[in-house]
């Protein structure tokens, strides 16, 4: 048994690691170059005076108010991923959102989005669970993410009049929708097949000679069967309808932010802008995403007339009010874990080294 774990990290860790004979440290670095190039584009023809000026007249009540329903997003998404880890034990809704903060608080800190390996590492241990029967649920969470998100921005089409590549990019991402909702039912649907002589169900014969392939077909088996766990599971569709509140939380939390900074844009118009800068920073970059989140709220912000130095501006502030909870709450996270943020990573490299 510790041997087929060790293979499935192993595959874990042939998939997530940089491959081939590519530096580690270039895929960090990309992410630095990528934000310092956005940061650029921002700054560099805007009036700073006004830049300034963008900071009076600011309402503190609504910007706290916007805090707390982001805050709100996030206890849905705790919600949702204890629904979706019910098969594996009882995790509470507190320790759940307790480990999505820990997670956040380390993409703030390190690129990559490292802080998703975090938050799943720290469940496994509370629930006594190996890494690679968690990990599933993570790609789940990010299946109904990228439906509501693809949806969204379908149904703003219909309200807005979108830039071209932006409804391009809905178009790949739909495709990319109905590609994973097609290999989760896949997965869900198919019937497991028990092998002779192997200790538990299975897709398939993976009995390949060569030991490479025989540990990445059997971490695919592996995760197909915990995949088809999640989807016949009764809270599955009740996570699906959850995730709907974490990204509306996120939206209303945005927009009160224009307002706290008296952007007189409509309820529709904000969600428009975030839904930009939700897709455009979808990709792993540098920590917190800063660059790409400035880069695209005024990308956002330009379709609905507002001058770049106030949507620079608007872009600054509004990453401090919704990154500043992040990190609090984070740092109380971890502090409550009990597991120093070093040691997480080490243990991480262990299991993932296997």
């Amino acid at each position: 048994m510790d041997e087929i774990e060790s293979r499935e990290h192993g595959a874990l860790r042939n998939h997530s690691a940089p491959g081939g004979k590519w530096p580690r440290f270039l895929k960090p670095a990309l992410g630095y170059l990528l934000a310092l190039a956005c940061l650029v584009w921002v700054f560099h023809d805007v009036n700073f005076r006004e830049f300034v000026r963008t900071f009076e007249g600011a309402s503190p009540g609504l910007a706290v108010l916007a805090m707390l329903i982001d805050v709100l997003s996030y206890a849905a998404q705790g919600t949702r991923w204890r629904l979706l880890l019910m098969g594996k034990g009882n995790l509470s809704i507190s320790r759940a959102t307790q480990a999505v903060y820990a997670g956040l608080f380390t993409n703030e800190l390190l690129p990559l989005r490292v802080g998703e390996l975090v938050r799943v590492y720290l469940v496994s241990r509370w629930l006594s669970k190996d890494f690679a029967s968690i990990f599933p649920s993570i790609t789940v969470e990010r299946l109904f993410d990228s439906v509501w998100l693809a949806l969204l921005i379908g149904l703003s089409a219909f309200l807005v009049p979108l830039p071209k590549d932006l409804i391009r990019s809905e178009e790949i991402l739909g495709g990319a929708v109905l590609i994973g909702t097609g290999i989760f039912l896949y997965f869900v649907l198919r019937e497991e097949k028990r092998l002779e002589g192997e200790g538990g169900a299975s897709f398939g014969n993976y009995r390949y000679t060569w030991k490479p392939l025989h540990s990445a077909a059997r971490a695919v088996d592996r995760f197909a069967i915990e995949m088809k766990e999640i989807g016949l599971t009764r809270s599955f569709y009740a996570s699906f309808g959850i995730s709907f509140f974490v990204i509306f939380f996120q939206i209303v939390a945005f927009w009160i932010v224009m307002r706290a900074f008296n952007l007189d844009l409509s309820f529709t118009a904000g969600a428009v802008v975030f839904l930009i800068v939700h897709l455009g920073t979808a990709i792993p970059n540098a920590p917190g995403n800063v660059g790409t989140y400035q880069f695209f709220t005024v990308v956002g912000l330009s379709i609905f007339g507002v001058d770049k130095t106030t949507a620079a501006g608007f872009s600054v502030v509004a990453f401090i009010i919704l990154t500043a909870p992040l990190l609090a709450l984070g740092l109380i996270a971890f502090t409550r874990a009990g597991v120093p943020l070093k040691r997480v990573r080490e243990e991480i490299k262990k299991l993932l080294a296997r």
